[in-house]
């Protein structure tokens, strides 16, 4: 699975006009589900993610992780991330996870993210969505797990 993770002071995602989460201080995830995913590679990645150390701490150093500081966590699927860009000029998504497998591993991302944290939002799944952020730094990191990624 692959977390494209921006450092946030807030954001938002709209579907059909209306806003479906929205978070302030915390992180905005683009979140990528590629075909050899499972639940064990879901419970990896937020791990990381809640446990990544982006934040500030009182000297200015990027030693506080989203949980030492209660922020709030926005997760966007995106199956774009996926996608193979080596060569030509059209990616590939031979390497996405079909849309039933991107569909239920996001959502048991999300509820797993919700029983660990206390804020949590979300973007819905296969919508033509809009997302607004203010990107706090910028902070913006690619965290992959899975297969040889750790």
């Amino acid at each position: 699975m692959i977390g494209l993770i921006q450092r946030v002071s807030e954001a938002s995602v709209k579907v059909d006009g209306s806003i479906a989460g929205q978070i302030g201080r915390g992180l905005l995830v683009l979140v990528g589900v590629e075909k050899h995913d499972d639940e064990a590679s879901a419970r990896r990645l937020l791990e990381r993610i809640l446990t990544y150390r982006v934040f500030p701490d009182a000297e200015g150093k990027m030693n506080l992780a989203l949980t030492d500081i209660g922020g709030e966590l926005l997760l966007v699927p995106q199956f774009t991330l996926a996608a193979d860009t080596h060569k030509g000029t059209r990616p590939s998504f031979s390497s996405a996870a079909a849309p039933e497998l991107g569909a239920t591993l996001f959502e048991y991302f999300a509820a797993a993210a919700r029983e660990c944290h206390l804020k949590v939002a979300t973007g819905v799944f296969g919508a033509d969505m809009k997302v607004s952020l203010v990107n706090d730094g910028p902070v913006t990191f690619w965290l992959q797990v899975g297969g040889n990624k750790v």
